[in-house]
This record gives structure tokens, C-alpha cells and sequence, in this order.
């Protein structure tokens, strides 16, 4: 029985929404950008490919791959407009104990 790949494990685990956004959620707090688009692109292909995410987003497909490479460089709004295809927004939560020493 052949095992699958570390890639293949994630791209069948990314088909879970909740893992899926766990897993956009770490990657966003890493200090380098390109690995939260490469997690986007992750969740693309576990939820129909690059393709059908161009299409849903009504961007064009070929600048959604070099939008979604590691060196690519997005606007913010088109990340929104990706993200909400999957039913998902953007929101910022405060670190702990940020709000109380504001007080």
C-alpha cells in the first residue's frame, strides 16, 4: 500500500473548512507573506483547483498562479475576494493581555 505524500496528506486534510482555516490562520502569523499565499493556493487545490478558484473569484487563472507563487505580491483586496470564496474575512484579534494593559 503506497503512502501518501507529505503534500498529498495536506491537500486531503485541507478539504476539512475547519482545518483549513486553522491552517490559513498559523500561516498568516508568519513573518514571511509568501507562505500564507502558498497556504491559499494549498486550500485551492484541495477545494477544486486554481481554476475553479479563478473562476469563483472572477480572476484571470494565470494571474492567480503568480499571485498565489511564493514571491508573489497580491493586492489586499484580491486576497479578500479569495478568501470569501470560501466563506471566510479577514479579522484582527488582539494579542493576550494587549487590551487590558489599554485600559
Amino acid at each position: 500500500m503506497k503512502r501518501p505524500t507529505y503534500h498529498e496528506d495536506l491537500i486531503d486534510r485541507l478539504k476539512n473548512p475547519r482545518y483549513a482555516l486553522g491552517y490559513l490562520n498559523a500561516c498568516m502569523n508568519d513573518e514571511d507573506e509568501g507562505v500564507l499565499l502558498l497556504a491559499i493556493r494549498h486550500v485551492a487545490e484541495a477545494h477544486g483547483g486554481i481554476r475553479q478558484l479563478a473562476k469563483k473569484a472572477k480572476l484571470n487563472r494565470e494571474h492567480l498562479f503568480r499571485m498565489l507563487s511564493k514571491n508573489g505580491h497580491p493586492h489586499f483586496e484580491n486576497v479578500r475576494q479569495l478568501l470569501a470564496v470560501f466563506g471566510w474575512r479577514l479579522a484582527l484579534v488582539a494579542d493576550r493581555g494587549v487590551l487590558r494593559r489599554a485600559a
